[in-house]
């Protein structure tokens, strides 16, 4: 517990001097966020600084050097995740910006990036032998095992999962809010869970150097924050949310915590789905269920400030966890 409060304590200040650094670089290099027309109530954002996502990347990665012994293969494996989306992140936003408009990388060209990066590690945790192909029932201590299905049963959760998170970054301090507090609730969980359980030592041992890793991106993340709030002086771009969903899916996925995602992220589940349905239901009756869609855009249409929408997105989030960690105790 003390080496997790220290990385978080470190990542937080670490990632506070940084900050203001990479956001005053980013200012310079004209690396300005171009708003859709359409959003209204977006256009005074236009050129805001993006790709802050770097922020709590590098606290991250300060973190894992530090604090994380590379023989712990499944802390190692969801950092890499972490990056390796970050990246694919980086040249979506790149794209953006050379070319002064919001679309970055085609479609198809980001799915190939997500599913090689899903397949990789899905192989790795199916290969694994504390993990292989078991998921945890929630709530339970029963685990079942699929077998080698759960390779793409990983690479469904990676994909839906950090599209998830891109999808709810629409808002200043959405999607940094929802995480910190899914992370931190994933981790107690793991904590909890593990702690009690008769699972073999060396795996224990790799899932508590995770939580370490864990508590340094919180830090990271809540730095980040700081400057996030509306009105943000810097958005975290596709280089966060994605590293940030990729995060998420893989430390409950060598967990065996995968059927958690949905539920403690079920604001995550909401913004993907209410955009699922908008374009299944234009597309069939040239009508729209919502003003807009993803959901919490939704409500900034019907009136609701910012602030507003992320204090309840966030608070819904905080009871859900209350009550998953509180089934767990």
């Amino acid at each position: 517990m003390m080496m997790m409060l220290f990385a978080l304590v470190f990542s937080t200040l670490a990632s506070l001097i940084i900050a203001p650094i990479v956001i005053a670089l980013l200012k310079r290099l004209k690396v300005g966020q171009q708003i859709l027309g359409y959003v209204e109530e977006h256009k005074s954002k236009n050129g805001t600084p993006t790709m802050g996502g770097l922020i709590f990347i590098i606290g991250a990665m300060a973190t894992f050097l530090l604090f994380i012994n590379a023989q712990y293969t499944l802390a190692t494996m969801c950092f890499l995740v972490f990056v390796a989306y970050g990246l694919l992140g980086f040249i979506d936003d790149f794209i953006k910006i050379k070319l002064h408009h919001n679309e970055g990388l085609k479609p198809w060209q980001k799915m190939v990036g997500q599913l090689l990066i899903a397949t990789i590690f899905a192989v790795f945790v199916y290969l694994n032998p504390y993990i292989g192909g078991q998921i945890i029932l929630p709530f339970t201590n029963i685990t079942f095992d699929i077998g080698w299905w759960i390779i793409p049963f990983i690479i469904f959760v990676l994909v839906a999962t950090t599209n998830s998170v891109n999808l709810t970054d629409g808002l200043d301090g959405l999607a940094g809010s929802i995480s910190t507090i899914v992370i931190l609730c994933i981790t107690i969980v793991i904590s909890i869970f593990y702690t009690s359980s008769n699972a073999n030592e060396i795996y224990i041992e790799n899932l508590q150097s995770l939580n370490i890793l864990s508590f340094g991106l919180v830090g990271g993340i809540l730095a980040y924050l700081v400057f996030n709030q509306n009105p943000a002086k810097v958005f975290m771009g596709d280089v966060g949310s994605l590293a940030l969903g990729g995060y998420i899916a893989s430390i409950c996925i060598v967990s065996k915590f995968y059927l958690l995602i949905p539920i403690v992220g079920i604001m995550f589940v909401l913004s993907s789905v209410s955009d699922i349905i908008q374009v299944l239901h234009y597309k069939r009756t040239k009508r729209r269920i919502f003003l807009m869609a993803p959901l919490h855009h939704h409500f900034q249409m019907k009136g609701y400030s910012e602030n507003k929408i992320v204090y309840c997105y966030s608070l819904i989030t905080l009871l859900v966890s209350a009550v998953v960690i509180a089934l767990y105790l």
